[in-house]
């Protein structure tokens, strides 16, 4: 499987910005894209965005969306999440993980291949 690598997260304030990366090493299958998960303490894993890769389309979550954007490099290995205006509601551990359905899933059960996670945690 591809192991995938979060970066980037931090201690904000609220309105401030932050850029997650999410590479990905290894020869094994790639999925037909990737996506990004969030879990606060106490929740479930919650959907963020995903982009896929044969067209670079994406999908967010209402909470996030025209907030966030999602991204990938043209090599395929690394994706980003552009964070902007965060909010202390956005506190949580960031996940992204390998999209093994060809559609812009929101399930957890259509991706493998987790990463650790980033903590990104926002002060008000």
């Amino acid at each position: 499987q591809v192991q995938l690598a979060e970066s980037g997260g931090g201690l904000v304030q609220a309105g401030d910005s932050l850029r997650l990366s999410c590479s990905g090493s290894g020869r094994a299958w790639n999925g037909y894209g990737r996506g990004w998960f969030r879990q606060a303490p106490g929740e479930e894993r919650e959907f963020v965005a995903t982009i896929t890769w044969s067209d670079s389309s994406t999908n967010y979550a209402d909470s996030v969306k025209g907030r966030f954007t999602v991204s990938r490099d043209s090599a395929k290995t690394t994706i980003y999440l552009d964070m902007n205006s965060l909010k202390p509601e956005d506190t949580a551990i960031y996940y992204c993980a390998v999209r093994k359905v060809p559609y812009s899933a929101r399930e957890a059960k259509d991706y493998l291949s987790w990463g650790q996670g980033t903590q990104v945690t926002v002060s008000s």
